[in-house]
């Protein structure tokens, strides 16, 4: 009998190092952080998987992009979330790390994000340039939306300790608690690598009155070729009330990713489920129903794992 195990399992009532290869596999979900669409989203998937695959256990637990790659590598997790730019950047080493995340394999692309930036509607601040001595929340330190952020400043000419340094403070804290500094008044800034729209930035825009900031052309277009995994975006004015017009930014498509040792009928089970169930996720989340998988192979600069291969060549998507 298949066994759905709430995230609490993680913390001790199931011990599983490493990835599964018996006949009961363990597939350990990392998803992404209270208040987006991620955490949500694993947990439904991870109940669908647990329900319709036998001698396969599954929990759910928090996480972030950048976290959940570290995390699947090193066997700490089978199977998670992130988007296709960290997971390249991690498999190469070219990430905040330097080193390579060989056991990462890839299983579907998703749907797409767009790094938002959020500032008070009266605020004084024009460009991200501005926010060099100003009080920002970047994201977590270990979530894709803090790496796009860093990343993008550095094209401003400055970087997270450039803004301490100038006067100004950093928060690494969840969209919750950024929500809660920007309405009472202690952050300038929130940002975050989400589908649009977004709850928190909807919430902050009913309490306070936000608008986003724009990555302007030219830096959009370096930044766009010199960073493999990263697409152009947009945030549509109508995406948000009170937006003057859409707003140009860079973004990215979120993945689903396995270590390379999970079992190939396991992976294949779970891709199979991740599209026949796509509607129950849709119901979860309506950002699914732009997951389709047409285009599940889009963002796969990774090697992909047997099992997912297994399936999209059943369907035609794979010579």
């Amino acid at each position: 009998m298949a066994r759905f195990l709430a995230s609490l399992l993680l913390l001790g009532t199931v011990a599983a190092s490493g990835p599964a290869t018996a006949a009961d596999a363990f597939l350990r979900m990392v998803s992404g952080p209270a208040g987006g669409n991620w955490y949500p989203l694993g947990a439904k998937l991870m109940e669908i998987v647990g329900t319709n695959l036998d001698s396969v256990v599954t929990s759910n637990a928090p996480g972030g992009g950048g976290a959940n790659v570290q995390d699947v590598n090193r066997g700490d997790a089978e199977i998670g979330f992130s988007y296709g730019h960290t997971v390249y950047r991690a498999f190469t080493g070219v990430d905040r790390s330097g080193k390579e995340h060989p056991n990462l394999r890839f299983v579907a692309t998703l749907y797409p994000a767009a790094l938002q930036t959020a500032v008070p509607a009266d605020s004084d601040i024009g460009s991200y340039a501005d926010l060099r001595d100003r009080n920002i929340s970047p994201g977590k330190a270990r979530w894709s939306g803090f790496e796009a952020m860093e990343l993008l400043l550095s094209y401003y000419g400055f970087g997270v300790d450039e803004v301490r340094a100038s006067g100004g403070t950093v928060h690494h804290v969840s969209y919750s608690d950024s929500v809660a500094l920007m309405r009472d008044g202690h952050i300038d800034a929130f940002s975050g690598l989400t589908s649009v729209p977004q709850a928190s930035f909807i919430d902050l825009n009913f309490s306070v009155g936000i608008r986003f900031l724009p990555v302007e052309d030219d830096i959009r277009t370096r930044f766009l070729a010199e960073n493999p995994g990263y697409v152009e975006s947009v945030i549509p004015q109508d995406a948000y009330e009170n937006l003057s017009g859409d707003v140009p930014t860079i973004g990215a498509t979120t993945v689903l990713i396995v270590h390379k040792d999970v079992p190939d009928d396991v992976v294949y089970g779970v891709t199979r489920l991740l599209w026949e169930r796509h509607d129950d996720l849709v119901a979860v989340s309506p950002t699914w129903k732009n997951s389709r998988r047409e285009n599940a192979l889009q963002a796969a600069i990774i090697p992909l794992h047997p099992g997912a291969a297994r399936y999209y060549a059943e369907h035609g998507l794979l010579p």
